[in-house]
């Protein structure tokens, strides 16, 4: 069997012109070349698989080209690839210190390529330092790695950096069906673009996976072989997806869904997809945007087509419930419902929940165009008698009278529902839109009755009760009222009430409070308490006087003393009885 090599290998650039989607940087080393204005120190960094090595060694060869008269000249010998990840130690770098001293045996320059460079040691990045930053001048620094954040400072200021940008879709499958052209390969566009967008912007990978379908499919690639070869939602399951969606087809959807799991996709996948999809129907709405689409001609015409059943509406707030199951689905213990829940949302957002009438009318107007009858405008008057009526007089009515024509009126200048009867005795047609309230003019006579009936009568001022009531009696009611606040769960006013008993003073019941804040509250339920006073005492003329005396409100301790003497007042035997059983105070 003779000996394979991987696209990868056999397509890797030879020159700065076949290096793909980096013109900025190739552009940048030639003329620096040109100039003679080439540092000795270079960073490549950047993603996986956009050429940075390889950007390396064609920079190593081109500057000892110069005045060879042989273009197959590799020279080997000057160019120095070092594994960073395998040589990290102080003692790799000293044996590197070692070699640079040593002057070129052909060419001008000995090239170090230094592969992964982040994963040198502190201690061997500090060895590295004073000859980093003063090389011979016969000798040129190359680092490549893919984290620039994990490499110090001090060798950051000493290098030149170059960061190499992820490979544009459309670039990889350019790349990609020049690859095929040379290897005798027929591949549509459109499989090529799923494998572009696989690879994520490498080229390394863009070509691992083109040998993995060749393989698969052979000579003829295809977007369904591409498809079950790299285990992808393809266009057309979104496509599908989405017109289910805006059909409002739940069941189907579910199925659908059912079936992708089947086929062993992950739910968080499809979601995302789908997120994705929303996006992109939403950038051809735009002619601005639509460059945004990252999609083959046929596909991109499949887009354009359906974006245009899709209002704008809908895909916003599709991109956001997909985006909300996306971001929800790993701390999800029902996935599988999380998803199917989200998609019944997304068919539920052009129906509000249930399936909308588009047609404001019961019976479209088409069919008394076919039947030839013609619909006539009727008075007011014939249709506010009409709506007064129930359904069965108003069948009656049509049955009996046939060249007659009813309507429902207006019930407001905004509606516009109208019956229409015809001499064929056909069914009326209803028009539902802006429908209103449906009152008539004598609904609005008896609503206007019923509103002055409600109206409350107001009693005189005049003729208001004045009835004489004593201290006692106003007290009773106060004490009364403060229970009744003290049920309803108002204990704070209900305790106020017991706490502080005013008194009478010609008319004017008089309280006096220890602070401003129960005098605040008290007036806060000065309302009710006077209308209960009122009714209860018989009496419109009550005024209630509040004031706060903070000297009341000083309470003094009393000692054992204090509060015999006080007993003894009330009852004087209380001497005796201390006397006989021979108690202290």
């Amino acid at each position: 069997m003779e000996h394979f090599i991987v696209s990868a290998r056999k397509y890797r650039p030879q020159t700065f012109k076949d290096v793909v989607g980096q013109q900025a940087i190739t552009n940048t080393l030639l003329n620096a070349i040109e100039n003679n204005h080439l540092a000795q120190a270079l960073l490549f960094t950047g993603p996986r698989g956009v050429g940075k090595t390889s950007c390396a060694r064609i920079l190593a060869k081109t500057i000892n080209q110069e005045g060879n008269e042989d273009p197959d000249e590799d020279f080997a010998f000057n160019i120095f690839e070092l594994d960073a990840a395998s040589n990290n130690s102080v003692d790799d770098i000293r044996s590197l210190i070692d070699q640079v001293r040593i002057p070129p045996q052909t060419g001008k320059y000995k090239v170090y390529i230094i592969d992964e460079v982040h994963m040198l040691s502190q201690a061997a990045f500090n060895a590295f330092l004073k000859t980093l930053e003063e090389p011979p001048k016969h000798a040129i620094f190359i680092l490549a790695t893919t984290e620039k954040h994990k490499i110090i400072p001090t060798i950051l200021s000493r290098c030149q950096i170059f960061d190499f940008k992820r490979i544009t879709v459309t670039d990889a499958k350019n790349h990609l069906m020049q690859v095929a052209t040379q290897e005798g390969i027929t591949a549509d566009e459109d499989a090529l673009q799923i494998i572009a967008q696989k690879a994520d912007g490498a080229m390394r990978d863009a070509l691992s996976i083109f040998d993995r379908v060749v393989s698969f499919s052979g000579t003829n690639l295809t977007r369904q072989a591409v498809t079950e070869n790299l285990n992808v939602l393809d266009y057309e399951t979104y496509f599908k997806t989405t017109d289910l969606v805006l059909q409002n087809d739940i069941p189907q959807l579910l199925l659908e869904f059912n079936d992708i799991l089947a086929q062993g996709f992950d739910g968080h996948h499809f979601i995302a997809g789908l997120a994705s999809h929303f996006r992109d129907l939403l950038v051809c709405k735009n002619q601005a945007t639509i460059n945004l689409l990252e999609v083959g001609q046929q596909t991109k015409t499949k887009y354009l087509e359906q974006s245009q059943k899709a209002p704008h509406e809908f895909l916003v707030k599709g991109i956001e419930l997909a985006n909300d199951c996306d971001l929800k689905y790993k701390t999800s213990r029902n996935q599988r419902l999380l998803v199917e829940l989200c998609l019944m949302q997304l068919a539920s957002i052009l129906t509000d929940g249930e399936k909308k009438n588009d047609q404001p009318y019961i019976i479209p107007p088409s069919y008394f165009k076919e039947k030839e009858i013609e619909p006539k405008q009727v008075s007011p008057e014939t249709a506010a008698h009409t709506v007064e009526k129930p359904a069965a007089t108003q069948e009656k009515n049509i049955q009996e009278t046939n060249n007659e024509t009813k309507a429902i009126p207006a019930s407001s200048t905004e509606s516009e529902t109208t019956i229409i009867n015809t001499t064929e005795k056909k069914p009326s047609i209803i028009n539902r839109e802006r429908r209103t309230s449906g009152l008539s003019l004598s609904s609005i006579k008896r609503k206007k009755e019923h509103q002055v009936s409600k109206e409350e009568k107001v009693v005189d001022p005049t003729n208001l009760p004045t009835s004489p009531f004593t201290e006692a009696e106003m007290q009773t009611a106060w004490t009364e009222y403060g229970k009744m606040q003290d049920k309803k769960g108002e204990r704070i006013i209900g305790s106020m009430f017991a706490m502080n008993v005013p008194t009478l003073h010609e008319g004017c019941i008089s309280l006096e409070l220890p602070n401003q804040s129960m005098k605040v509250d008290l007036e806060a339920a000065q309302s009710g308490l006077l209308q209960y006073l009122y009714k209860k005492l018989d009496n419109y003329s009550i005024e209630l006087k509040i004031t706060v005396n903070e000297e009341a409100s000083k309470k003094y301790a009393f000692t054992p003393q204090d509060k015999y003497d006080k007993l003894r007042e009330k009852n004087p035997l209380i001497d005796k009885l201390r006397a006989d059983f021979d108690l202290d105070i």
